[in-house]
């Protein structure tokens, strides 16, 4: 039988809520198939863990997630610890040690998700965001100068290299002519004029390899404004760590909301583990009461099976939670419902036995 070793790190506020039934999910799809199962390993970091070490997690935290095949993360952040010390020293050392350097967000609308925007059908909104993730704009670079003076100033740098942007862009082009469909660019070329010109001709020589491949080039505000008002342009996208951020949110916004809203951060050769997560953050004002969404969780967790190579569940999974929205009954109150969040999970264990 084939064994899925997978480090689970739940996190702060929601996350230990939304990934029990993360869990209960995976473990009910593996009994199910019977060819394979997940051994899950959890580990207490995060904010709390920094409250009581003073870091994120252990020094030798990246050596021990080494040995797992992925990462099942939950949320990072809590009042009491700066947002950039959670950042930086959990979600972003993992992603940059085991240079997982593919974010990969669908933005879908399912069946039965409600969408603020007017007149739009589902099938408009059917989107697959490549975002960079190991450098751009949250590269870490910079300096702060003159410290507590009337000169203070602060440089932060965005890092471009030729093999980070290249890598990011091919895959995208490979992903757009496996399935099929448009891929375009999101760049600021007009005003990031070394970075985002860089981008922009990289894009350019890649494309010369995907003859077939239908390309598209956007600045960052119009396409924001088209996401709004034309999202049935976009396919597949790719971008830049900083712009990937932001849009990807905003493609939450109008695909259901957040607790709708997955990622995956991969490490597609394999060398390291790659690492899943619900997008939504810790939601600490709701945090303990059983009312957070775990749907962003289940379908994380589809994108886990289908790095697997298990997609039929996968897709399954992705089906159920469709189920679900259409019937209406049990939903949390986010989406409109009274359920708990162990209910919704329940509901999709349910669904799987059929």
């Amino acid at each position: 039988m084939q064994v899925h070793k997978i480090a689970v790190i739940a996190g702060d506020g929601v996350g230990p809520e939304v990934i029990a039934e993360g869990v209960k999910v995976l473990n009910a799809v593996a009994a199910l198939d019977g060819g394979f199962r997940f051994e899950f390993t959890h580990f207490p970091w995060g904010c709390q863990y920094y409250l009581e070490h003073g870091r994120m997690m252990p020094e030798d935290g990246i050596q021990q997630l080494s040995r797992f095949d992925a990462i099942f993360l939950g949320a990072v952040g809590y009042p009491g610890v700066p947002d950039h010390i959670s950042l930086w020293d959990l979600l972003l050392v993992i992603r940059k040690s085991f240079d997982q350097y593919i974010n990969l967000r669908p933005v879908k609308l399912l069946r039965g998700a409600p969408c603020p925007l007017k007149d739009v059908r589902r099938e408009d909104i059917d989107m697959t965001f490549i975002r960079e993730n190991s450098e751009g704009e949250y590269a870490g670079s910079g300096a702060w100068l003159y410290r507590d003076t009337p000169y203070e100033t602060v440089i932060q740098n965005g890092v471009f290299s030729r093999h980070g942007c290249e890598r990011v862009i091919r895959y995208a082009f490979e992903l757009a002519r496996k399935e099929g469909k448009t891929l375009t660019s999101i760049s600021k070329g007009n005003a990031l004029n070394y970075s985002m010109v860089f981008w922009d001709q990289i894009f350019a020589e890649v494309g010369k390899d995907y003859p077939d491949v239908e390309t598209h080039s956007y600045l960052v505000d119009a396409a924001s404004m088209f996401m709004v008002k034309d999202p049935g342009r976009f396919q597949i996208v790719v971008t830049s760590n900083l712009f990937g951020d932001i849009l990807t949110d905003l493609g939450a916004a109008i695909s259901g909301g957040m607790g709708l809203a997955a990622g995956a951060n991969l490490n597609p050769e394999r060398k390291f583990p790659s690492m899943f997560e619900p997008i939504h953050g810790s939601a600490p004002d709701i945090a303990g009461r059983g009312i957070s969404n775990p749907m962003a969780t289940v379908w994380s967790a589809s994108q886990m099976l289908d790095f697997f190579g298990h997609e039929t569940w996968g897709r399954r999974l992705v089906d159920i939670l469709e189920e679900l929205m259409v019937e209406g009954k049990i939903l949390t109150p986010d989406m409109g419902g009274t359920a708990s969040t162990s209910q919704v999970g329940d509901a999709v264990v349910a669904r799987l036995h059929g």
